[in-house]
């Protein structure tokens, strides 16, 4: 079925587009020769913490203190080498990649090692709520320390010998 050009109200799509049904669905795609709109990336917004210290002056406790256990936690499983970052606006370290992630969130915080790993360690994760590379646990309460940094070395490990293939 040929596409038709359809406005919708203002703030969902901006520019004209063609709407194209496929299948009970609708496709957008531009409309040549119009430049979309682009969103600022989380690096052009000025609110984005530039550290993870800025990052954690800006969550409050209990929160703030569970997420600088987990970071002391991580860095002490981490090799030397390893740097903090702000990554997707939360904390996270890097070494030959990226290793974890964490932020806190409304009413949990969440470790983010990546799917890889999530599978060897899941009957020591059945009592978190976890998701595909996702582990929550409460605000007030951090992950045992000898768990996330089994979870940390295990990562290193994955990266060093994704670097040396």
């Amino acid at each position: 079925m040929p596409g038709y050009y359809h406005s919708v109200p203002s703030g969902q799509i901006t520019g004209p587009h063609r709407f194209v049904r496929w299948e009970n669905s609708y496709n957008v795609t531009s409309v040549k020769g119009v430049k979309p709109v682009r969103r600022k990336t989380a690096k052009q917004t000025k609110d984005a913490p530039k550290s993870i210290d800025e990052y954690l002056a800006g969550v409050p406790e209990p929160a703030r203190s569970t997420l600088n256990k987990i970071r002391a936690t991580i860095r002490s499983a981490v090799p030397p080498e390893a740097t903090e970052v702000i990554s997707y606006r939360i904390p996270a370290f890097k070494y030959k990649g990226m290793l974890v992630w964490f932020g806190a969130f409304s009413d949990h915080c969440s470790l983010f090692p990546g799917p890889g790993i999530m599978e060897a360690f899941k009957d020591e994760l059945k009592r978190y709520p976890i998701a595909k590379g996702t582990i929550q646990f409460p605000l007030d309460k951090p992950l045992p320390a000898t768990l996330l940094k089994r979870i940390v070395k295990a990562r290193v490990a994955a990266n060093e010998k994704k670097k040396s293939q």
